[in-house]
Formats: C-alpha cells, sequence, structure tokens
C-alpha cells in the first residue's frame, strides 16, 4: 500500500485490500472513503469487504463512488464535506487519482491554485488538466502528444495488437493507456481455483510487458471525442491520435445480484472471476466432504462462457477421486437454455454431468443471495409465462456474475444501444469512425469473449491498421474464431474451438486432439503450452497460428 500525504488531515492511495486496513489503524485513520465504484477490475475486493475490515478497527466508512474521468462538481462538494469529519481522513480510488482530484477541486476556494497543484505533484498526481478547469481555461487545452495509434487497454487485446502492430512497423508511435499496475493470464484462474496453478503464476507487472517502443500512459480513459481524434484522460487531460484502438475488456457487475456483494469471499460463495477468489474456491472444494454444491451462470454474453461449467466440472472431479461425490449435491443453474452454444460438444459435457450426477437447471438466473442463511434466489420462467423466484440452501456456491461493457464505454458515442462498442464483425473496425477498431471483450462482434479470440483478432487488426496508414483497399477478415478449453477433469479436457455460427474451426489435426471428446493432449496445451504461448509470444507480437490473410475489401 502506497499512502501519500495531501496534507495532516487527507491522505490517498490506490485500491485497499482488508488486509490494509490494520495499517491505516495504526496510522491513527478514522474515516475511510471509497471513490472507487464496485467491479472496475477483476483483482478488486468490493467495498462492502473493506468496510467490514475497517468497522472492525473502529473506522468510519463513506461510499463516494466516481467514475473515472467523470469528477463532477457535486461529486467534489461532498467530498468536502466529508473532509470536516475529525481525522486522519484516508482516501482511496484505482490508483489515488480520482481522490486527489476531488480533494483539488474541493479546494479550489480555499488555497491558493499553485498551492493545490504543487501539493498534488509532490504526491505524484498530475493535477495540470484540473487546475485549467478550476481556472475556467478547459476549452483552451491542447493535446498533450499525437500518436499514430493510440491503444484503450493493457490487458490481452491491447497488449497484443501494440506488439503486432510494433513487429509490423517499428517506426510508429504507439501509447496504451491503462492505469493497472498488474496484468493477469485469467485463463489460469479456473486451474487457480482448482489447486493446480497458483495465483502468482497468473500475474506480471504491466510495466514488463509493454512492448519496446509502445508509450504506457498509467491513466485512466474519461471520454472519447472521435470528431477531434482525442481521448480525455482522468485529470482532464488529453490525447490525440490518427487512429484508435479500443481494447478495455468487461465490468463485473457484482452488485447485479441482491446481495452478492456483502458475502462474496465467505459463507462459502466464490468465483474464479476474481484473482483473490480463485484461491477460496480451491478451499471450499477440498474442505466440502457433503452437501449441496451449486453452480451459476448469468445471461450472456459473459467472458469466457465456459469457465461457470469448468468450475462444475473440475470441482466434481476432485469429489469424484475423493469418493465424496455421493454425499454432494451438484446443481449448475444457467440463465440460458442449453449446456454449451455449440451443440457439436454437448455430448462430451454430458457424460461428464452424468458422472458427477450434476443436476442442471436452464432458464435460471441468480438473483438474489442470502449468505448467512446460505440461499440462493433464482427467477425461472412458470409453465404460464410468468416469472416466479425459486430458493435453494447451498453449502458452497459458485457465482459468475453478470458482466458489461466498462462504464466509460457505456457512456461514449461508440457504442451500440446495447453498450458495446460497435464494429463490423468482419474487419473489426467501427461502423461510423473509419480510424477507430475494437477487439476482445469490449467490441459487439458476435464470437465468444475469450483470450484466445483476442489472440486471433490482434493480428489482424494490426494488418488492417497497418493497410489503412498505406492506402490499401486490401483487408483481412475474423472469422469470429474462439476457443474454450472445457476442463471436464484434473488431465482431460474437451477444446472446444469454433466460428461464427457455431462453425468448427479447429486447430489441429483430429489425430492428435479431437475437440469434440476429451482427450490429454488438450489439457496438456492448457496447462503446460498456452500460458508460456501467452507471455513469450501472443503478447510479444509473435502470432502462433495465426496468418491474416490480406484480401480485396467486400
Amino acid at each position: 500500500m502506497n499512502i501519500k500525504e495531501l496534507n495532516a488531515n487527507l491522505s490517498v492511495s490506490e485500491q485497499l485490500l482488508p488486509s490494509n486496513i490494520s495499517e491505516l489503524a495504526k496510522r491513527g485513520v478514522r474515516v475511510l472513503i471509497c471513490n472507487r465504484p464496485d467491479g472496475e477490475g477483476s483483482d478488486q475486493p468490493l467495498f462492502s469487504e473493506i468496510e467490514k475490515a475497517a468497522v472492525e478497527h473502529g473506522i468510519q466508512c463513506h461510499y463516494l463512488p466516481v467514475i473515472t474521468g467523470k469528477v463532477g462538481d457535486e461529486e467534489a462538494a461532498a467530498f468536502g464535506e466529508l473532509l470536516k469529519h475529525d481525522g486522519p481522513i484516508h482516501a482511496y480510488c484505482r490508483s489515488g487519482m480520482r481522490s486527489t482530484t476531488l480533494w483539488a477541486l474541493s479546494q479550489a476556494k480555499h488555497l491558493p491554485l499553485a498551492d493545490i497543484v504543487a501539493t498534488a505533484k509532490a504526491a505524484g498526481y498530475d493535477m495540470s488538466g484540473v487546475a485549467a478547469r478550476i481556472a475556467g481555461k478547459t476549452g483552451e487545452i491542447n493535446a498533450l502528444q499525437t500518436y499514430d495509434v493510440v491503444i484503450v487497454g493493457g490487458g490481452a487485446a491491447g497488449i497484443a495488437t501494440a506488439a503486432s502492430l510494433l513487429a509490423r512497423n517499428s517506426a510508429l508511435s504507439i501509447a496504451i493507456i491503462d492505469p493497472a499496475d498488474k496484468h493477469y493470464y485469467q485463463p489460469g484462474w479456473t486451474l487457480v481455483g482448482a489447486g493446480i496453478f497458483t495465483p502468482e503464476q497468473t500475474m506480471r507487472e504491466m510495466a514488463s510487458l509493454i512492448p519496446k517502443g509502445a508509450d504506457w500512459i498509467k491513466a485512466a480513459v474519461a471520454t472519447f471525442d472521435p470528431d477531434s481524434n482525442t481521448v480525455t484522460l482522468e485529470g482532464c487531460r488529453l490525447i490525440k491520435y490518427a487512429r484508435l484502438v479500443v481494447a478495455a475488456g468487461i465490468k463485473l457487475n457484482w452488485d447485479g445480484i441482491e446481495g452478492l456483494s456483502e458475502t462474496i469471499g465467505r459463507n462459502g460463495v466464490t468465483s474464479n472471476y476474481r484473482y483473490d477468489l480463485a484461491p477460496y474456491t480451491w478451499e471450499l472444494v477440498r474442505n466440502l466432504k457433503g452437501g449441496r454444491a451449486l453452480f451459476t451462470q448469468p445471461p450472456m454474453p459473459i467472458k469466457c462462457a465456459g469457465a461457470p461449467q469448468k468450475a462444475m466440472y473440475l470441482s466434481g472431479d476432485h469429489w469424484y477421486k475423493n469418493q465424496g461425490i455421493n454425499n454432494i449435491n451438484i446443481e449448475f443453474y444457467n440463465a440460458g437454455a442449453v449446456l454449451f452454444g455449440v451443440a457439436d460438444y454437448v455430448p462430451a459435457l454430458m457424460e461428464y454431468v452424468k458422472k458427477y450426477q450434476a443436476d442442471l437447471k436452464f432458464n435460471h438466473k441468480l438473483v438474489r443471495i442470502d449468505g448467512d442463511n446460505k440461499t440462493a434466489y433464482f427467477e425461472t420462467a412458470t409453465a404460464d409465462g410468468s416469472t416466479e423466484i425459486v430458493s435453494r440452501e447451498f453449502d458452497m456456491i459458485h457465482v459468475c456474475p453478470p458482466q458489461t461493457a466498462p462504464d466509460f464505454i457505456r457512456s461514449s458515442p461508440l457504442v451500440d444501444a446495447a453498450g458495446w462498442v460497435d464494429v463490423d464483425q468482419y474487419t473489426l473496425r467501427h461502423k461510423r469512425y473509419n480510424n477507430i477498431w475494437a477487439l476482445g471483450d469490449v467490441c459487439n462482434a458476435p464470437n465468444a469473449k475469450t483470450a484466445a479470440a483476442a489472440r486471433v483478432q490482434a493480428p489482424i487488426v494490426a494488418a488492417n491498421i497497418i493497410a489503412d496508414t498505406k492506402g490499401s483497399h486490401k483487408i483481412a477478415h475474423y472469422n469470429g474464431y474462439g476457443s474454450c478449453p472445457l476442463t471436464v477433469e484434473r488431465g482431460k479436457i474437451v477444446l472446444a474451438e469454433f466460428g461464427y455460427g457455431g462453425m468448427l474451426l479447429p486447430s489441429f489435426p483430429k489425430w492428435f486432439i479431437d475437440g469434440t471428446k476429451p482427450t490429454r493432449a488438450a489439457w496438456f496445451l492448457k496447462e503446460k503450452l498456452l500460458p508460456p504461448i501467452y507471455w513469450r509470444a501472443m503478447l510479444k507480437g509473435k502470432e502462433w497460428l495465426v496468418n491474416p490473410v490480406m484480401s480485396d475489401e467486400a
């Protein structure tokens, strides 16, 4: 935890963990302010978890969430009112930037502007954009720098695209905008939840992954202005681009299920969709000797749509191999109508459903969890077409939260009616802005939202951008490829590979890996080969099994 002092009464920091609260208490902190909305990051504890730890240490908590780059005068005034409490006071967000911005705006009538800027700078926060706002000169801000390509998002899709672009033209000026310090290999969290990987195996420092030749702008994007080819960063800074790539990922909406935020990480409620919770999944699985285990899947779209049932299969495999399967009732509650969207893979999956004696419940959407009473509530349709709520007690429950595009994306001019970046599904170029592309989880192409999809999309986007810079009418097309290695047991995987319309798109000959059947070769690929391929090939511009073919623009 990197605490920065703004004055004798106020400190700020990046995201806190519940384990950090004791240190704040030792420093004498009496009031805690959270300025980060729940669900922004996949490694982010919920405010309720922080609050619980703070209350135990006698610290008063306040939740004043601000969407990145959307610090308004009302929020600043509310922050100023909270500063009237007896301190010391500590505020936090993702990086401390929003908390510092709130402080700066709240002090505009009380401190000289130069003092505000100097204090923030000493703490490591650039308030030059806020200074212009305070001075009433926002319209006069100039772009800090212009880049050939600006990439929003430093996840798998963003870094892979930057690396692929630089492999094609090392002279390009490229900026990757992302505020995160850590980068995660999220496909590995399924294996963390089964005791096969450690969490640390799935994490790297972001700085170590930025491709040589690209600038890393460690900030969050607030708004897009595609008509002026600029993005606004938090703190009111501007960046100008010739071409823009949006690879901002997806938001996990933990608050979309009533009661989930209050109980996640305890009471037997877990999720492999968060870095710090996947180990809790394994703890629950290995300690459960009898009872009822529920696994849930929300309405689509979600990233890695197979992950909810992967957790079920690997848990069932552990209980099966440790003679506990007959003592545990496994139930899978899916908001959708089918086990898997591509029918060719369902027969193999059903064999494991039978093996683990799992009860499949389709058209059941998790809407509420009462953690203290270990009861889940599901909305389902009745025979007459109406809906009803059914309850089910549990000893453990693995939850996949509903998901949306990030808030700053959904409020932008780049999206369709559903809030996803609106692209042509074959070229991944924006439908209205010709110098913008999007890929990965954030775009509305109807492919599976997986890392494997981003692996294929990134070289295609890079090839199309290079063609655009040359004025070429040749273009590469994306066929919707996605892959879902369904971990049906420890040591075997059903390797689902498919494209648009459910067309099977196997990468290997059938004699080596028949994707419609569980194979040990696919498990070896998942456990031993894919992680190094991710870190050392995909994120380095080495385009494994991808060769964009340029053809005349359709």
